[in-house]
C-alpha cells in the first residue's frame, strides 16, 4: 500500500467527544485524561500497520497527546521514525489539534554526549529527533532524568534555549525527586521559561510520588503526566493467572518487567482488586487508570498498547471516574496487605 493511500486518512468527526480534558497546571494548556505512550510496539521491530492504526484511533477517540522519547524504540529513535512515518501519512493534516513530546535524558548513542543532562546532548538529542520525526518543533520537551553529574543550572539553561530558539513550546521534566522537582521549578522560574508539567510513575503498586512530590506539584501549580499506571501490565488481567508465554514479563529481552517482579504476593493484590473493578463495572486497567486520575493533580495518564482494543477500553473506563468512600477504602486495604 503506497503512502499516497494513507493520506487518505479523515479522523473521526466525533473525536472530541469521547475523552475529558484538564487544565495542565496553571498553564493555558488542556490535556486528554489519557495520553498514548510509544514507549513499546512503535519501534523498528514492529509492524507499522498496527502502530498506523493504534494512533489514528487514539485520535479518534480524542487522544491529542502522544509521547515519545529519543530512545523509544527498539532500536533506539524508532518509534519517532515510525511516527513521524504515519505523520507524514495523513496525521499531519491535523498537527495543529496534535500535543507531541519528546525527551533525552538515558543513553542513546555511543560516547560521553549521548547521555546526560548537558547542553550539547539535550540540544543535539532535540535536532535529532525532530529530524527523525519531520517535526518543526514539539510542543513539550523534557530532561527525562535528573543527572548528577550535570549541574541543574545547566540542564534548565538547556531547556531554556530550546524554547527560546523555537526547537518546543514548554518544557517538563521526568523522575525528579520533590527536592529536585522544587530546584528545578524555580530555575526555570527564573530564567523565564517554566515548567508546564512533570512525568512520574505512578500506579497502585508504586505510589512514591504521594510522598511529597504531588503536593509540591500542587502548590507550584505545575501539571502531572503520569506513566506506567497500569505497572506495565500487572494492573490487566493479562498476569492474574500467571506469567503467559509471550508477554512482556516473560521476554527474556526485556529488561524493566522480569519475572521476578510479576511476584505472587502481586498477582493475588491484583485479584482482589479485580474484584473490586468488577463490581464497579470496570476492568481491572479501566479502574486502575481511574485510581491515578482521582487526584485532580494529576493532569493526564500515559497508558501503553500493543492493540487498538486496548486504548478503546481504557477510554471506555473514563465513563466511572469516581471512587465511593467504601471503595478506596478496600483498594487502601488490599494495597497495604
Amino acid at each position: 500500500m503506497t503512502e499516497e493511500l494513507h493520506t487518505r486518512y479523515t479522523p473521526s468527526p466525533d473525536r472530541y467527544d469521547s475523552i475529558p480534558y484538564r487544565r495542565c497546571g496553571n498553564s493555558g494548556i488542556r490535556l486528554p485524561l489519557l495520553s498514548l505512550g510509544l514507549w513499546q510496539n512503535f519501534g523498528g521491530v514492529d509492524a507499522l500497520e498496527n502502530a498506523r492504526a493504534m494512533l489514528h484511533r487514539a485520535f479518534d477517540l480524542g487522544i491529542t497527546h502522544f509521547d515519545l522519547a529519543n530512545n523509544y524504540g527498539p532500536p533506539f529513535g524508532s518509534a519517532e521514525s515510525t511516527f513521524g512515518t504515519v505523520l507524514r501519512q495523513g496525521l499531519g493534516a491535523y498537527r495543529d489539534e496534535l500535543i507531541i513530546s519528546s525527551k533525552a535524558g538515558y543513553d542513546m548513542w555511543p560516547g560521553p554526549y549521548g547521555i546526560g543532562g548537558s547542553r550539547k546532548y539535550l540540544v543535539a538529542s532535540i535536532d535529532q529527533s525532530l529530524k527523525r520525526t519531520g517535526l518543526d518543533y514539539f510542543d513539550i520537551f523534557y530532561s527525562h532524568c535528573p543527572d548528577p553529574e550535570t549541574p541543574m543550572e545547566e540542564t534548565m539553561a538547556a531547556l531554556d534555549y530550546i524554547v527560546r530558539s523555537g526547537r518546543a513550546l514548554y518544557v517538563g521534566i521526568s523522575s525528579y525527586s520533590p527536592a529536585q522537582t522544587q530546584t528545578a521549578l524555580a530555575l526555570l522560574r527564573e530564567l523565564g521559561t517554566p515548567c508546564l508539567i512533570h512525568q512520574p510513575r505512578y500506579n497502585m503498586f508504586d505510589r512514591s510520588i504521594e510522598e511529597g512530590l504531588l503536593a509540591v506539584l500542587k502548590r507550584e501549580r505545575v501539571g502531572a503526566i503520569v506513566f506506567s499506571p497500569l505497572a506495565q501490565g500487572l494492573l490487566t488481567n493479562k498476569y492474574l493467572q500467571g506469567v503467559p508465554a509471550g508477554s512482556r514479563a516473560a521476554r527474556s529481552e526485556q529488561i524493566y518487567l522480569g519475572a521476578d517482579h510479576v511476584t505472587p504476593e502481586k498477582i493475588e493484590r491484583a485479584r482482589e482488586l479485580d474484584v473490586v473493578a468488577s463490581e464497579r463495572g470496570q476492568t481491572l486497567a479501566q479502574m486502575a487508570v481511574a485510581w491515578v486520575l482521582r487526584d485532580e493533580t494529576v493532569t493526564s495518564a500515559i497508558i501503553g498498547a500493543s492493540r487498538v482494543e486496548q486504548i478503546e477500553d481504557c477510554v471506555a473506563g473514563l465513563e466511572n471516574l469516581n471512587f465511593s468512600a467504601d471503595e478506596l477504602q478496600r483498594i487502601e486495604a488490599i494495597l497495604g496487605e
